[in-house]
């Protein structure tokens, strides 16, 4: 018998494997002894200021690697991590055969609408674990109205690495994304949500997938006005977040052109040292929140990648920025829906993402950042229930 939430839908033509996190005691203890080893560097005049302008400080790190050392807890997260629902499937790109991981809340109501949750850098499925757990203590296998896939993108988690013989882009992730959605039975329609990364996989499905019928987004990136549009005639709230996007672009996505640039040498870089890893991935989850999230949450996450090898693999992505054409606007014809979050890096006003996008749903709230997923899963799902009910035929 099937354990909760885990029945495959009828109509899937293919079986995924259920799959369970598993990391060795050897991969764990060789870990342990690497990051003790680490060393953090002297601190600096720079590194010694506590308001993070210059990056992540001296304090912070020394702390965070002396708790990681001896008071993180990887068993336990792990267990956490398998409470859900967790498969593995082969997914067909033309010639190429990927392993797809995802964790799923599959329901048991005939017409459940079906909805792919798709992360960014430095994200992975677990941002969405606290929707899966809103949406298990709301509703049981047999109530629950959304079939709830969260993949992990090539290259990220468990899934499979882009291949070493051939460039490989965002337009590959979405014909793996909709195609894992096709072989689980949705081929009929689906629904898509995204933030940073994810956003952008979410418009490729919206704009090149008949199955995809609409999209949600947490993150849409209009960085000078449309034609026509002043600054001027923006609330307060608006020009308080466009200032914070151009903070953003001037101060802090220096990250982004290395990762275009340069992945290779980074990659090599991060992947030598998990006190290095930390300070780059812990500086983006401290940054770009609202509110520091928990200690362990970061740790979590940068163990993930540590432990999974990921970093190297996951920095593709940012390549398409240098692609001809990749920031010439392509309207979103099918319905979308935008939710605001006041500490996103570059925040969009919705009379600008209306220029580039069929916008049908809005919501401005008051709190949240980057990783709205993680950080208000409460308003963040209510706010894709809204929508699916809206859109949705």
């Amino acid at each position: 018998m099937a354990s909760p939430y885990s029945q495959i839908p009828v109509k899937a033509t293919k079986q995924p494997a259920p799959f369970q996190i598993s990391i060795s005691e050897e991969k764990l203890s060789d870990f342990e002894a690497l990051l003790k080893l680490s060393k953090v560097t002297a601190p600096t005049y720079e590194s010694l200021q506590e308001d993070r302008r210059f990056g992540v400080g001296h304090k912070w790190i020394t702390d965070a690697k002396k708790y990681w050392e001896e008071d993180f807890d990887w068993r336990k997260r792990e267990k956490h991590m398998n409470s859900f629902p967790h498969f593995i499937t082969n997914v067909a790109l033309e010639k190429e055969e990927y392993k797809i991981h995802f964790v799923s809340l599959f329901s048991e109501k005939p017409d459940a609408i079906p909805l792919v949750l798709l992360h960014g850098w430095p994200g992975s499925f677990l941002e969405f674990l606290p929707i899966l757990s809103l949406m298990k203590d709301k509703y049981t296998p047999q109530k629950l109205p959304y079939h709830i896939v969260v993949p992990s993108l090539p290259g990220y988690g468990f899934s499979s690495s882009p291949p070493l013989d051939r460039d490989f882009s965002m337009n590959d992730i979405g014909a793996l994304m909709n195609q894992l959605m096709i072989d689980l039975g949705f081929g009929e329609g689906y629904i898509a949500q995204g933030g940073d990364i994810g956003s952008r996989v979410a418009k490729i499905l919206a704009w090149d997938y008949e199955a995809c019928k609409a999209i949600h987004v947490n993150y849409f990136s209009v960085l000078s006005p449309p034609e026509g549009m002043s600054v001027s005639s923006l609330t307060e709230k608006e020009q308080e977040g466009l200032k914070r996007g151009e903070d953003f672009v001037t101060k802090g996505s220096g990250y982004s052109l290395e990762h275009a640039t340069r992945p290779s040498t980074i990659g090599l870089v991060l992947g030598s040292s998990p006190v290095a890893l930390l300070a780059w991935i812990g500086e983006k989850f401290l940054v770009w929140s609202d509110e520091d999230p928990d200690l362990d949450k970061i740790l979590e996450s940068v163990t993930l990648y540590w432990l999974t090898e990921t970093f190297p693999t996951s920095i593709y992505p940012y390549r398409a920025r240098f692609i001809p054409g990749f920031n010439i606007p392509r309207f979103v014809e099918k319905p979308l829906g935008y939710s605001y979050f006041p500490k996103e890096i570059t925040p969009t006003p919705q009379s600008w993402v209306k220029t580039q996008a069929n916008v049908v749903f809005y919501r401005e709230h008051e709190k949240g950042g980057h990783f709205a997923a993680l950080e208000q899963p409460e308003l963040l799902m209510g706010d894709i229930e809204q929508f699916i009910a809206q859109v949705w035929k």
